[in-house]
């Protein structure tokens, strides 16, 4: 038997983008454990271009700004699959199309936009699918680790991205008055994924974040998935909102000697 004990096991899987995704590389391993993973995507485009990853594995569209998408979502999954054993969060959007500004400046439509994508739809998906969940089943969300939560390329992001903790802590809290199902977060570490390199000046930040690992090795996207896989399991029972941080160390480093001395370095230079 396999450690995670996943097998014949069903997990609905949201937020699949591409093979560098997060969500790939959990429903890849939850498909070589013989799990069966349920996609959404937000749009019949995306879904097209999944199809090669996915094969002949369900994927739904649910656009998460609409309520009515969700609520058709649990609908159409109550009535065509057995009940789940857990769900992964794993959305978010922002709109930098005006580039990046000081973050008092944000606009509230799109604060609001992001907070309803890559944050409030975590609530909202539990909730219409609470009936729908096993006993025991588990909800994984991905955030960021706090080292990034200042980063100030992220924008407005990182508050949204922060409230996740909070959100997974009072969903564990409501649902435990008649269900045992787990709510728990995984805080990652700068990633090289398609999404994050859309964020201005990400790589930059990437680059010296690898350097301030104590290994000198960026994170990779599959150590989070497997961190995930493991949340998801029922190996993580005694974890319930719960924070687990994936980032290599780098939040434990911030003196590194290397780093400090190019610093004086640079300065003697200038």
């Amino acid at each position: 038997m396999s450690f995670l004990n996943l097998k014949g096991k069903r997990f609905l899987i949201t937020g699949l983008a591409n093979r560098r995704s997060v969500a790939w590389h959990v429903a890849k391993t939850l498909i070589e454990e013989g799990a069966e993973p349920i996609f959404t995507v937000h749009t019949e485009e995306r879904r097209e271009k999944v199809k090669k990853l996915i094969g002949d594995h369900t994927c739904y569209i649910c656009d998460v700004e609409s309520e009515e998408s969700i609520k058709n979502l649990a609908t159409t999954i109550k009535e065509n699959h057995p009940p789940l054993d857990g769900i992964l969060h794993s959305i978010a959007f922002a709109n930098y199309s005006e580039g990046l500004k000081p973050f008092y400046e944000t606009l509230r439509k799109d604060y609001l936009q992001a907070t309803q994508i890559s944050a409030f739809s975590l609530l909202e998906i539990c909730g219409a699918l609470k009936s729908h969940l096993t006993e025991r089943a588990s909800v994984v969300t991905i955030g960021i680790s706090s080292t990034d939560l200042t980063a100030e390329n992220y924008g407005y992001m990182s508050p949204i991205k922060a409230s996740l903790l909070g959100m997974i802590r009072y969903l564990a809290k409501s649902f435990s008055k008649d269900s045992k199902v787990r709510f728990n977060l995984v805080a990652a570490g700068p990633l090289k994924t398609n999404s994050s390199a859309g964020i201005p000046g990400y790589m930059d930040n990437y680059l010296f974040a690898e350097q301030l690992t104590f290994r000198k090795e960026a994170l990779k996207t599959e150590e989070v998935a497997d961190s995930t896989l493991f949340l998801l399991s029922d190996r993580s029972s005694g974890m319930n909102g719960t924070e687990l941080v994936i980032d290599a160390g780098l939040g434990l480093n911030y003196f590194d000697q290397d780093i400090v001395k190019a610093y004086h370095r640079g300065n003697k230079e200038s």
